[in-house]
């Protein structure tokens, strides 16, 4: 197992600055994602790691051993591409045990004529096909051993690339975007497997990946990228729970954190006709916040006259288990007091399914107990990571 650490990675490609001055700490086993939107830098940091891609500046150290004029062979780290990268004319069992056979190889094994006679000899050595058949069982491969990639679908040829980064015994995994070319149905089930397998080997993982449910459910720990910039390193929960900032409150979550703006007067936040108190974060005395809220902790009535922001219902989802219902306050809110999403809603996640239907007028009830708070200029989240502060709903105006 290893270590990793950066310090200080930058990485220009000309005058364009892709990675500002990256630093993290990985621990042994620990599986971190780096997430980002496309453009955000995340590729080109595993390629860094990987010493695929020199960084401008900084250094990378495995292990405390800085690593920057080491080969990627040198690093001992694995590499599974967002393509297979199989070898079409070798079978399953050929394509794993390839690593270990170019490892044995001189060179003047590569001469043609003379390469394909070694490639023979030197796959049935026995310690070799042990190997195979373990990381072949491991992976629920041996129905597909004989098979060629041709004859495989996209979920059966990524897990026959990943027996071939696991057969070399690695100290490092990285992983770039393996699942992005899957189906919706073969991205869960792999998902599964990645963190089996993680769990099972207890080596470092670091994945690249823009899909922030991959990122959820397989991460240990977390770095979200924006323009090479890190937004927020934490694990999951952290994430989820206190986002350091605008950006990760809207990047997370599907749909995301609404968020609204309030007024700050007399040490009290007001949105619309809604006061807020008891808060024990870094709120100003007075001017603006934004308060941050998940659609799981707003909950929406048919009753247009209860003690909630009132609004209109606008769209209805209906995924089963649960429900999306879109609001549109009430104009007399004064909506330039409220930061919303593009379709200017707010997004209620409701268990079960609803009454509800576009056109109703309806009744938002907002429980801020598990709210954020942010600087309306800066986007910072205003209380510190650990904190458990919280707000609570106390009256209307």
């Amino acid at each position: 197992m290893a270590t990793l650490s950066l310090r200080n990675i930058s990485k220009r490609f000309g005058d364009t600055k892709v990675i500002h001055d990256f630093s993290a700490d990985v621990d042994n086993g620990e599986f971190l994602v780096l997430l980002g939107a496309s453009g955000s830098g995340k590729s080109t940091l595993l390629r860094i790691i990987a010493g695929l891609t020199d960084p401008s500046s900084g250094d990378v150290i495995f292990d405390n051993l800085r690593v920057n004029r080491q080969s990627p062979r040198e690093r001992g780290i694995a590499f599974v591409f967002q393509s297979y990268a199989l070898y079409p004319h070798l079978t399953v069992r050929e394509n794993i045990a390839f690593p270990l056979v170019l490892d044995k190889f001189k060179g003047w094994h590569h001469i043609p004529g003379i390469s394909a006679v070694a490639r023979r000899f030197f796959g049935a050595n026995k310690d070799i096909q042990a190997k195979v058949d373990e990381v072949i069982s491991m992976l629920d491969l041996d129905a597909y051993a004989k098979r060629k990639p041709g004859g495989l679908s996209g979920g059966q040829r990524q897990r026959v690339a990943l027996a071939r980064a696991l057969i070399r015994n690695p100290s490092m995994f990285l992983l770039d975007e393996p699942l992005s070319n899957l189906d919706a149905k073969l991205r869960a089930e792999l998902r599964g497997e990645i963190v089996r397998l993680h769990r099972s080997i207890g080596k470092t993982f670091v994945y690249v990946t823009h899909d922030q449910v991959e990122a959820m459910t397989m991460a240990t720990q977390i770095v979200i990228l924006h323009n090479g910039v890190v937004q927020q390193h934490a694990t999951p929960q952290k994430i989820y729970n206190r986002p350091a900032n605008t950006y990760v409150a809207r990047f997370i979550g599907s749909p995301p954190m609404n968020l609204l703006n309030a007024v700050v007067k007399d040490g009290t936040p007001s949105i619309g006709v809604l006061r807020l108190e008891a808060y024990d974060g870094g709120r100003p005395e007075s001017g603006q916040l934004t308060v941050g809220l998940r659609p799981e902790h707003l909950t929406v009535s048919a009753d247009a006259t209860g003690t909630g922001l009132p609004g209109t219902v606008r769209r209805v989802e209906d995924l089963g288990a649960d429900t999306l219902i879109g609001v549109q306050p009430d104009a007399a809110l004064e909506l330039k007091l409220w930061e919303l999403n593009q379709d200017e809603l707010i997004w209620i996640r409701q268990e079960g399914q609803t009454r509800l239907f576009a056109g109703d007028p309806c009744t938002v009830e907002v429980d801020t107990r598990l709210a954020s708070y942010f600087d309306s200029e800066t986007g910072l989240n205003l209380a510190p990571a650990d904190s458990s502060a919280t707000g609570k709903l106390v009256s209307f105006s």
